[in-house]
């Protein structure tokens, strides 16, 4: 399945809530407001979704949230059941420590999608090596910056000047000066408030 490259404002409105999917924007421009309905033609009876369509409906809230493609995230999610704990919270954990997702939340990008595309052209160093991967998995004290050549671009001088703007959860620590910032420790569950519920994806895939 490729990945979706559609306005991703029907998304929102396919699921009646903001997924933040375009950042920023999602708070001062977002359609959801304007048009709360859910795209297509408009119904004139609404059916009882199942159990079933309700997990898959979690399920996909999951993928789009992060970005994520359908054989990654069933390789998330198996990661997940490996390790010892909650797998729910595993999986979430995993998620959160995508490099495209910590380059976003220390306030580099204004969005996800933001936040691939600048991993993806280069400008991102983890542990001092140029990585161009958006799905490298991040680790508590790594450290993540810019490289030389990047400092250089506009981009960067446009980012740097809206970090004032940007706020970081407690599990990240970003100085906004340098353009750099150091994972301090894994996420928790509780630090990673979620627009879906892991335990109803954990369903799913059980089934």
């Amino acid at each position: 399945m490729a990945r979706y490259t559609g306005p991703v404002c029907r998304i929102c409105r396919r699921y009646g809530e903001k997924l933040m999917l375009k950042g920023d924007k999602c708070v001062t421009k977002c359609t959801l407001d304007k048009r709360p309905s859910p795209p297509g033609m408009p119904q004139t009876r609404r059916r009882k979704l199942s159990d079933r369509a309700l997990q898959l409906r979690e399920k996909q809230k999951a993928r789009y949230s992060y970005g994520v493609l359908e054989k990654q995230f069933v390789r998330y999610y198996k990661d997940a059941v490996r390790h010892p704990g909650v797998t729910g919270e595993n999986l979430v954990q995993s998620l959160e420590l995508r490099l495209d997702n910590i380059v976003h939340k220390m306030g580099f990008a204004d969005s996800l999608k933001q936040a691939r595309q600048v991993v993806r052209h280069g400008h991102i160093m983890l542990n001092g090596r140029k990585t161009d991967i958006p799905s490298a998995t991040t680790k508590a004290a790594d450290v993540i910056g810019w490289s030389a050549t990047s400092k250089k671009t506009e981009y960067y001088k446009f980012a740097q000047a809206n970090m004032s703007s940007k706020s970081a959860p407690g599990w990240l620590n970003v100085d906004a000066a340098q353009m750099t910032g150091r994972i301090v420790a894994a996420p928790g569950i509780a630090e990673t408030p979620t627009k879906f519920d892991p335990a109803v994806i954990v369903e799913y895939y059980s089934r």
